[in-house]
């Protein structure tokens, strides 16, 4: 069998930062190209193998091959059963596992699909999963899609939702020698602030797994010079939801809490949102692996691609080595024993009836 570390450390030395994925694509191409069972794809830099054996049930392995630019880790290291170096949990380890099982199970009890795309580490836009979905959605259709994102070979079922809000309030310009002749919109500001501060998130038990909220600020604008009272300010916040909410109704949420504290001329754009993804725990794929593999479940509190998945009807979860605590630090490792359990449970999957 494959050192699963050592294939890991040789992809995260072919540097993929956003954008430039082109030399570690090129890489599983021609590893997968030589692969007889399977059929291959690709799409810009993004790469899609399959088996077509005619089987009732299909499963998607989707893992990104970008990482976030390099902070002096762009080399592997390996110490004894730790790897070191830019994206070895998020989430070349994860791209390893799927290469070594598309090369080497040649007869699964499913038919499999995997699907290494580019750019999920920068704006959606540019996501090269959503590229595909786009171009070329016959190439992901499947019943379940496992995303390869680190979960420390935990099922993290489902995602949160995310949504970015601008809060835009008004005041009066006055100097500020004479400032009661004006009105503050960084102070008015404060109250929203305040409010978030003081916000409760909710914690909703859903197909057993515990997702915890979020209303955050994370940005505020405002200020004309230092002796003008600021006629207007902004505040931008981000909301985490949880998946038994629309992004309708997270709007609505946060509309809600916001609504006694604006005046006539403010004003709540929705600058971005991605929809939540609703645990797909009770999927006989998801089941299997769980009950056979002693696998933890618990819910992912962040946004992922799980999401595209659910979007377009096709259940998802996310399942791969790795810490995701500790992506895009300086000091991103991955375990031996993280690989070699998802791998082996993922053989599992695929082999046993």
């Amino acid at each position: 069998m494959t050192d699963l570390l050592q294939l890991t450390a040789q992809l995260v030395d072919l540097p993929s930062p956003s954008f430039q994925e082109g030399p570690v694509v090129d890489f599983i191409e021609s590893e997968l190209r030589a692969v007889p069972w399977l059929d291959v794809e690709r799409v810009g830099d993004n790469l899609v193998a399959r088996t077509t054996l005619g089987r009732s049930t299909r499963l998607v392995l989707a893992g990104h091959t970008d990482t976030v630019p390099a902070n002096g880790n762009e080399r592997a290291h390996i110490d004894g059963d730790v790897l070191w170096g830019l994206g070895s949990a998020d989430m070349k380890g994860g791209i390893a596992v799927m290469l070594e099982l598309a090369r080497t199970v040649d007869e699964p009890v499913v038919d499999v699909t995997y699907v290494f795309y580019a750019r999920e580490e920068v704006a959606e836009a540019h996501n090269g999963l959503g590229e595909l979905f786009e171009l070329r959605p016959d190439l992901l259709v499947g019943d379940l899609a496992l995303l390869g994102e680190p979960t420390s070979a935990a099922v993290e079922a489902g995602c949160q939702g995310t949504m970015r809000l601008v809060v835009s309030l008004v005041g009066r310009r006055a100097h500020t020698a004479r400032a009661w002749m004006g009105v503050n919109a960084i102070h008015r500001a404060g109250r929203i602030l305040a409010a978030l501060e003081l916000y409760e998130p909710r914690r909703p038990v859903i197909a057993g797994c515990e997702y915890h909220e979020g209303l955050q600020a994370v940005a505020i604008e405002g200020g004309v010079a230092g002796n003008v009272v600021p006629d207007s300010a902004s505040v931008t916040i981000n909301h985490r939801f949880a998946p038994d909410r629309t992004p309708a109704e997270a709007e609505a949420h946060v509309r809600e809490i916001l609504s006694s504290l604006l005046a006539e001329g403010d004003s709540v754009e929705v600058v971005d949102v991605g929809g939540a993804a609703w645990p797909a725990t009770d999927h006989p794929l998801v089941q299997q692996l769980v009950s056979r593999s002693d696998v933890e479940v618990r819910a992912k509190l962040g946004w992922t691609d799980v999401a595209r998945f659910a979007a377009a009807g096709i259940p998802a979860a996310n399942f791969g080595p790795g810490d995701s605590t500790i992506a895009h630090a300086p000091g991103e490792r991955l375990h031996r024993r993280d690989l070699e359990v998802a791998y082996a449970a993922l053989v599992d999957l695929l082999t046993t009836p």
